[in-house]
């Protein structure tokens, strides 16, 4: 029988539990995918810990590559045997076989292995919407990205770089920071010595950026206001060290008249068009060799309590992967 991990009551990483199942077919409308990997990403521990809370018990994560072993009633443009990927839907990425919604699920192209599909989704087209969409970098943009070093933020920096943009990152340690620096930041800050607002001020000549992504949360955010330049746009992605507490929003004004908005991926490829159209665009940057995806950790997906572990004490870098 198959096996996936699932967790019946929230809290620690070792909550999680390896358990088998008896697979059903396919819905109407679903297709069952056969996983040859699966991504780790930063949301799921927030899933696991209770921070955005979940009927229980659940399956756990949220995005994975693989086969097409079956089709339900309904799905078009899906074959049995078909290599796919996918980022967002319900819950239940870790697992060796899934039944999941075909709407959600992307061609992988054959330039792309099972396990960079399963790494890039949900990092990449976040790092798509980001860049292109939330706020649109164009040449000569300077931009501000916490976690230069972590999944999304490898992406990111190499993407904005393709762009034109000079990037300045934060990151925890000088061994990240020469990490950034080889995937495309200009200026990568350690924040654990340095105060990354003063040195985004001193590196732009006192006009601070237009942008900054922000995915740490409670502890960045107000410096995170501060390096914008007026009429700058703060982007709220994450909340890695908790959530931001409630501020008065008449702070925006003083600062200079700041925009501020919290996105999520599931909005932004909401639409079935929206996904594909985003998709191609992460795909076409990875096949260019513009962006390289950096799976620095391989897990076993039995081991994803030890995953999560490593993941939430900032002991990985780039993208993380289980292996069913």
């Amino acid at each position: 029988m198959p096996h996936a991990i699932r967790f019946h009551q929230t809290g620690t990483p070792d909550v999680l539990r390896w358990e088998s199942f008896e697979p059903e077919a396919p819905a109407a409308g679903e297709a069952r995918i056969r996983h040859h990997a699966v991504g780790l990403n930063y949301i799921d521990t927030y899933h696991r810990s209770g921070l955005y809370p979940v009927p229980l018990p659940s399956g756990i994560g949220l995005e994975g590559a693989g086969v097409v072993e079956a089709v339900g009633e309904g799905v078009t443009g899906l074959e049995v045997g078909e290599r796919v990927a996918y980022a967002g839907g319900p819950l239940g990425a870790y697992a060796e076989v899934r039944n999941i919604p075909a709407h959600h699920l992307v061609t992988l192209p054959e330039s792309i292995s099972f396990d960079q599909g399963a790494a890039m989704m949900l990092q990449g087209l976040t790092a798509q919407y980001l860049l292109r969409r939330t706020y649109r970098v164009q040449a000569g943009d300077t931009i501000l990205i916490h976690a230069a070093a972590g999944g999304v933020g490898l992406i990111v920096c190499q993407w904005a770089k393709a762009l034109g943009a000079t990037v300045i990152g934060t990151v925890g340690s000088d061994a990240k920071a020469e990490l950034a620096r080889a995937h495309g930041c200009d200026y990568p800050i350690v924040y654990t010595r340095e105060r990354f607002a003063e040195q985004v001020r001193a590196i732009t000549g006192g006009q601070g950026v237009p942008v900054v992504y922000d995915s740490i949360g409670a502890d960045t955010f107000m410096d995170s206001l501060a390096c914008l330049q007026p009429m700058g746009m703060m982007v709220l992605f994450g909340a890695a060290s908790g959530p931001v507490p409630p501020f008065d929003c008449g702070l925006l004004a003083k600062m200079g008249s700041l925009f501020l908005t919290r996105p999520t991926l599931f909005t932004y490829a909401a639409k079935r068009a929206d996904l594909v159209a985003m998709a191609a665009d992460l795909f076409d940057i990875v096949a260019a060799g513009k962006v390289k995806i950096e799976i620095n950790q391989r897990y076993p997906l039995s081991e994803a309590a030890r995953a999560h572990a490593e993941l939430e004490a900032r002991r990985t870098t780039g993208s993380s992967i289980l292996l069913p």
